[in-house]
């Protein structure tokens, strides 16, 4: 009877370790977004796990928005530290107000002329609703960010060289805020 009860222990503690592992892995996933894959404005798949190595700095963005101007904000963080290792991505959205009518090419016509961007460009995603991206439903449901829908168009997301989802920017934080600007370099430097 003995040796029953111990081998249902173990088995107990077997089992209860594998779902704590589990459970774990699931939570850090929460929280990290290299598993995810999203189109660029060529339709060509792109995944963040190529990104590994890289500090990524991701916005959702708008041609006829009142934040629109941080394009060149934007534009200037890449100059100064794409060569360091940061990728800004932008997601064009046309959730907030219809401020992002345009086609893919519009819209790279748009940045190009008028903010001179030479940051990646992606395909016209959905950041509300249910069916909203999955790479923004992993965005505002993270647990080391601040959590909630997207407000407004320029919310940013700063993720590590690991994936990982670090830290979340609303709207009025300019790119070349002393905030946002100390974040990344402390990414880089790592």
């Amino acid at each position: 009877m003995k040796r029953i009860f111990y081998l249902f222990t173990a088995f107990t503690i077997l089992i209860l370790s594998f779902t704590l592992q589990a459970a774990g892995k699931d939570d850090s996933m929460k929280n990290n977004i290299k598993d995810i894959s999203v189109k660029d404005m060529n339709g060509k798949d792109v995944k963040f796990s190529d990104f590994k190595g890289k500090v990524v700095l991701i916005v959702n963005v708008a041609s006829k928005c009142g934040y629109t101007v941080q394009y060149g904000g934007l534009e200037a963080l890449n100059k100064k530290y794409k060569s360091k290792g940061l990728e800004i991505l932008a997601f064009p959205c046309n959730d907030f107000g219809g401020q992002e009518p345009g086609t893919n090419e519009e819209i790279k016509q748009f940045c190009s002329a008028n903010y001179n961007v030479t940051f990646r460009l992606f395909d016209k995603i959905k950041v509300l609703g249910e069916d909203k991206s999955p790479l923004y439903s992993r965005l505002i449901n993270s647990t080391v960010a601040e959590q909630g829908d997207i407000k407004w168009n320029f919310e940013k997301f700063l993720i590590d060289k690991e994936g990982n989802i670090v830290s979340r920017f609303r709207s009025k934080i300019k790119p070349e805020s002393e905030e946002l600007v100390k974040a990344i370099e402390l990414e880089l430097a790592k």
